[in-house]
């Protein structure tokens, strides 16, 4: 079978068809993680035809002789081999003479977590495809991202407000267990509502900041180009004990993409073009129709002049006011 999307392997799964051979490839070990689970529950193995270990602690040889084996009083036996990135070559070399003629009994399940390994290994993923089926799972990004945490966010009962989603992403990242988690205790912060919205302050309260520790207050200053506000940040943050490089990162992501934002309409590209362009999320398209507001490309130049010294003053310790270098970003960058 030739490669598949993960919406068709679902799918398929969900039917109850099963191959010889699962290749899952990508990074996002969560999403293969599930699947591997309903391949399980599609085969319904008992102890004697189950076995699921990682590459690095198998034997191969004992693994090679389980699938090549016929499964006891059942249709199938499922072996599950996680992470054969880090597999030897001789290994891998008998793993890929056994993908040349699978055992039609057997169901075998295999996880490689590399991305940029399995680019180079072409081989592996040709057998596998032709063996049964191939599947890469990419981590999930920007507006995909997204519309994966609305989808969870809608199986648990509850509607997050599109800066909710944003800010959820931002503090968690692309660990989807990691959001998975996080969506739980919203479900359960929320449980006795009787307005299941999830605002951007739950979100918060959820992962453990508090209002007035908002981490990305500074950031939206700065892109709504809201200089006394951002200035006031930048004291609150200091006299809270913040650490000027941590305030001067802060400063620097919207600063970042406010100049790439800005190059990019001065380039004249569509509006749908920049936000494809500078990774926006969709509801960030009011930083294009902005972008009018923003200073000049010249003045980004300078502002990130002015960062990368702030940068290595603060790393040698020669800074001798961290709040002087770090306004004066900001009047370069608002002047």
């Amino acid at each position: 079978m030739p490669k598949t999307t993960t919406d068709k392997l679902t799918a398929q799964l969900a039917k109850g068809k099963l191959c010889p051979v699962y290749l899952l490839t990508g990074e996002d070990i969560y999403r293969k993680s599930l699947i591997v689970e309903q391949i399980r529950k599609v085969v319904n193995p008992d102890e004697f035809n189950y076995f699921q270990e990682y590459s690095e602690k198998a034997d191969i040889g004992e693994v090679l002789a389980l699938v090549n084996t016929p499964p006891v009083f059942s249709d199938k036996r499922l072996v599950v081999l996680l992470g054969i990135e880090k597999l030897r070559k001789e290994p891998k070399e008998a793993l890929l003479n056994y993908l040349q003629n699978p055992l039609d009994t057997t169901i075998l399940v295999l996880t490689h977590n590399d991305s940029k390994k399995m680019k180079t290994e072409k081989t592996l993923a040709q057998y596998g495809a032709d063996a049964g089926m191939l599947c890469n799972f990419d981590e999930l990004k920007n507006d995909d991202l997204s519309s994966w945490v609305r989808a969870q966010a809608a199986e648990k009962k509850i509607d997050l407000s599109f800066d909710a989603v944003d800010m959820l992403c931002n503090l968690v990242g692309s660990d989807l267990g990691a959001l998975e988690n996080e969506l739980e205790k919203l479900a359960l912060y929320v449980l006795d509502r009787a307005d299941k919205t999830i605002s951007q302050t739950d979100v918060l309260d959820c992962v453990g900041f508090s209002k007035e520790q908002n981490p990305f207050e500074l950031a939206n200053a700065i892109t709504s180009c809201q200089k006394d506000r951002a200035l006031q940040l930048v004291d609150k943050l200091l006299e809270d004990g913040e650490d000027p490089i941590a305030v001067l990162a802060k400063m620097t992501y919207p600063i970042e993409k406010m100049a790439r934002i800005k190059r990019l309409v001065q380039g004249g590209m569509s509006a749908g073009d920049v936000a494809k362009a500078a990774g926006l999320m969709f509801w960030e398209s009011r930083l294009v129709s902005g972008a009018y507001k923003f200073p000049s490309v010249k003045t980004f130049e300078q502002t990130l002049n002015r960062i990368i010294d702030a940068d290595a003053s603060f790393k040698s310790s020669s800074a001798s006011d961290p709040r002087l270098v770090l306004k004066g970003i900001l009047f370069t960058l608002f002047r």
